[in-house]
């Protein structure tokens, strides 16, 4: 049976005897060629579903996900195996990229990791054609869906390589999709048949808490004191990472930060450590933990509230993966709620406001009515708020509503890594004299990093040379531009600006016309969003496992047991058992029908709180009554 030969498969590379609850289901709906859509909470194993038929079916699986980390990490340890996996991924030198697309193209690869982003190259377009693709995989699917919480623009070129590949079949994987988003990844990705598979997203071994706490601080220390083992506290700001690894370092515990603003080196350094344990807990941004796979996560904690119920799930899921106790923990107050409703303006400012922010781009750029279409400008959006008395979350916001309405790209992260090529031969370079130490230094990183440099131009990264040199980033970027100079390299540095291109001819903001499906519904469900997450944290009274499932449409649950809302039930449940106990055994004693007086309960040892409480309920509720320090039944 085919089955058999998909276990062998499982065996052979990942040493496991059998799939777990629906990877079966998934690889024969896919080997099969139905589009497919696989719904898997974080650990779930997703990689296998795609991995495996990969190894089975003639051609290149495909798979495109916006996870750099993810790829690399895959592709060493599918390597390890033995299976020829490559990937595409910014940084890349163009003649890398080249023999990678020529070995899909010859059999020398069977999985091909690429970001989203590189499906609009027309070099990889034309690359693709002459591949064999056996099937399309999307990681992340959620982030086609504009009513998900991570919608990507990229993402809508996959359809692109569909048609490029007419009949190839399509697996999208998530983690986190309500039921509406659930119709929109199929809808966008062209599905023939609506295919879902679905586990529980139920986590039995996680446990939820929100804790109201007016001190964060605080009350994350005595958490982090109380729960072993190491942990990820996410924040909203690159300065607060800062700032709370600091304070938890200051009061022994270690930790490191993590943000999408620092150099590739540092985060990787960062990383590195975490994962070795050289440090407990890492501080970080929502750029931190996406294809990470620590399995022995003992607690991921919130202390600010993010924006979607959906984020803070896939968040919160990284803790617990290997199976063993863990705690998610989102710590709540008051200022919350008014921090997450001002998100809402932020994120959708008024029209009137983001015509003005179209008008004076234009005056910023000097593109007059009528013309600009196909320009594209370095857009420095700090000089910009300067100039017209502009916040920058809300003209980044009113750009990207700009962008879905299709008058302009807006490229925040350009991705155009620095670039150079040695103008002398190999030789040439060992007879160079007066090189300082420094730029002895850089040369021979740049050699032991980096091939091929002597042939064509290769992308580089500054962090990890200066890392390999022994200097800091802004030293190798002048001894860069020093050498440039002198002729010995051509050195092209980073385009460290985001772009703005525009789409169409500048118009009069007035004329600007910004549908419904671009401003009124997806303000209208970013709305839904948020007032999800805050009900989430503030309903005591539902089971925290059983609200979070109930959100992506599960409505066969059952209180986890063991999240604060259901530890909470429970004490109050043990409280009211006990006090049922005591009354019965106070009205034991006059089963006799007989008087008592009242200083013969104590003979009953019941101790006084508790013995206090249960004979003034009894009193209340006329079951006795009390006449001259004696007591009785009614």
């Amino acid at each position: 049976m085919k089955t058999d030969i998909y276990r062998q498969t499982l065996k052979q590379y990942w040493g496991y005897d059998d799939f777990r609850g629906i990877q079966r289901q998934i690889i024969e709906s896919i080997d099969q060629g139905h589009d497919t859509l696989g719904l898997m909470p974080t650990g779930g194993g997703k990689s296998i579903t795609f991995q495996v038929p990969a190894l089975l079916k003639e051609g290149v699986c495909i798979v495109i996900t916006p996870l750099i980390a993810l790829m690399k990490d895959q592709v060493t340890h599918l390597r390890a195996k033995g299976i020829l996996a490559s990937a595409i991924y910014s940084g890349m030198s163009h003649h890398e990229i080249l023999t990678t697309l020529e070995n899909a193209i010859y059999g020398g690869v069977k999985i091909l990791y690429v970001s989203p982003e590189r499906l609009s190259s027309p070099f990889f377009i034309k690359k693709m054609t002459n591949v064999q693709v056996s099937f399309i995989t999307v990681d992340e699917a959620h982030c086609i869906s504009q009513w998900g919480y991570d919608f990507r623009p990229s993402y809508l070129r996959i359809n692109d390589i569909r048609l490029l590949k007419p009949g190839v079949p399509v697996l999208a994987l998530t983690a986190t999709a309500t039921p509406v988003v659930v119709d929109d990844i199929q809808e966008k990705l062209g599905f023939a048949e609506k295919r879902v598979f679905s586990m529980s997203f139920e986590r039995q071994n996680l446990s939820y808490i929100v804790r109201n706490a007016p001190d964060k601080t605080a009350e994350l220390l005595h958490i982090l004191h109380a729960v072993r083992g190491c942990g990820i506290v996410y924040v909203r700001s690159r300065r607060k990472t800062k700032e709370i690894s600091q304070m938890l370092n200051d009061n022994g515990i270690t930790s490191t930060y993590y943000h999408a603003g620092l150099e590739a080196a540092d985060k990787d350094q960062k990383q590195k450590s975490w994962q070795k344990d050289e440090v407990r807990v890492m501080v970080a941004t929502n750029a931190f933990g996406m294809g990470i796979d620590k399995p022995d996560v003992r607690i991921v904690a919130h202390i600010d509230c993010p924006d979607s119920v959906e984020a803070y799930f896939q968040e919160a899921g990284r803790a617990g993966r290997d199976g063993r106790k863990a705690y998610a923990v989102l710590l709540y107050n008051n200022s919350d709620k008014r921090k997450l409703n001002k998100r809402i303006s932020d994120n959708f400012p008024e029209k009137d406001y983001i015509r003005d922010v179209y008008d004076h781009l234009a005056d910023f750029f000097e593109v007059g009515i009528g013309s600009g279409a196909g320009a594209s400008f370095e857009f420095d959006i700090d000089k910009f708020c300067r100039a017209f008395r502009h916040f920058p979350i809300q003209v980044d916001a009113a750009l990207k509503i700009l962008q879905r309405a299709g008058y302009l790209e807006y490229d925040t992260d350009p991705g155009n890594n620095p670039r150079l090529m040695f103008n002398l031969e190999r030789d040439e370079l060992y007879k160079l004299k007066q090189l300082t130490s420094t730029q002895d230094a850089v040369i021979t990183a740049l050699l032991r990093l980096y091939g091929g440099l002597f042939t064509d131009y290769c992308f580089i990264d500054e962090s990890f040379v200066a890392q390999k040199a022994g200097l800091d980033t802004h030293a190798v970027y002048e001894i860069l531009k020093g050498l440039s100079r002198r002729g010995i390299i051509h050195f092209i540095p980073r385009r460290r600006l985001p772009t703005i291109s525009y789409t169409v001819r500048r118009e009069d903001g007035f004329r600007l016309s910004i549908p419904p499906s671009v401003y009124e519904e997806r303000k209208t469900s970013f709305t839904e969003r948020i007032d999800a997450i805050i009900s989430y944290a503030t309903n005591d009274h539902v089971c925290r496992s059983r609200q979070l499932l109930r959100y992506f449409g599960e409505e066969d649950t059952h209180d986890c047991g063991h999240c604060d809302v259901c530890l909470a039930h429970r004490t109050t449940s043990d409280s009211a058992e006990s006090q049922d106990r005591v009354r019965q055994r106070i009205l034991q004693l006059f089963s006799d029908q007989k008087p008592h007086h009242i200083s013969e309960l104590h003979g009953l040892n019941i101790p006084k709180e508790p013995l206090d409480e249960a004979l003034e309920y009894l009193i209340h509720e006329e079951k006795l009554i009390i006449e001259g320090g004696f007591l009785r039944t009614m």
